[in-house]
């Protein structure tokens, strides 16, 4: 089974690793790939470019045999879409291989307006981590979509290649990259949100504000 969690990344930070870590352990696979979007289609621009923000995902997962990174987005033109990248690797895998892509209760309320969101499901499975916040519109698409296709546990994933939908409810840590960009640009440490080398770096080049002298 092919895992992939994408997301901006910007920047990585121990809530987004301790999770990728939480997803490898229950759907019981070797690895997760993340997958580091180019350009958003739903938000504005990034606080870091795509190649800074690819340098700090590969320091903080270095030695880490269950995470990876899948740059594909990155070599793209455009904006990042979701269906592109499950067609490139379904056809890379193969019609069998079981694909899963993770997303959480936040994105996944606004499935139906993600270009080609019916196709997804024909593509990969869907793991949908629940965040706090506001439950899902029950006569919404999402909510109609998980009664449908959601299945009780894990070994559906592994037992077919796509289609599922999943809920999983893994310890989060409470750490948001808006908060570290934040933090950074009010000039307060954001050690111990994130790998040191990944906070060392941004320092080294000044990133989301920080001072590339300072000593916090």
């Amino acid at each position: 089974m092919h895992v992939i969690y994408g997301g901006t990344f910007d920047p990585v930070h121990h809530g987004h690793l301790r999770l990728a870590l939480e997803i490898s352990d229950r759907l019981g696979v070797e690895y997760v790939s993340l997958v580091p979007c180019h350009i958003p289609p739903h938000r504005g621009q990034t606080g870091a470019s795509s190649s800074q923000r690819l340098e700090l995902l590969r320091l903080a997962v270095a030695k880490e045999p269950q995470l990876r990174i899948d740059d594909r987005e990155l070599a793209r033109e455009g904006a990042s879409y979701t269906a592109d990248t499950l067609r490139q690797l379904r056809a890379e895998l193969g019609p069998d291989e079981p694909l899963v892509m993770v997303v959480g209760t936040d994105a996944f309320a606004g499935f139906d307006r993600w270009r080609e969101w019916q196709q997804i499901p024909e593509l990969a499975h869907v793991v949908i981590v629940r965040r706090p916040g506001p439950a899902l519109d029950p006569s919404g698409e999402p909510a109609r979509l998980l009664a449908e296709r959601g299945v009780a546990g894990v070994e559906a994933l592994h037992s077919r290649p796509c289609g599922a939908f999943l809920e999983l409810d893994p310890p989060l840590l409470d750490i948001s990259a808006t908060g570290i960009r934040e933090r950074i640009g009010d000039g307060r440490s954001p050690r111990y949100l994130m790998p040191d080398p990944v906070w060392w770096e941004i320092r080294r080049q000044g990133l989301y504000g920080a001072c590339p002298d300072g000593n916090f």
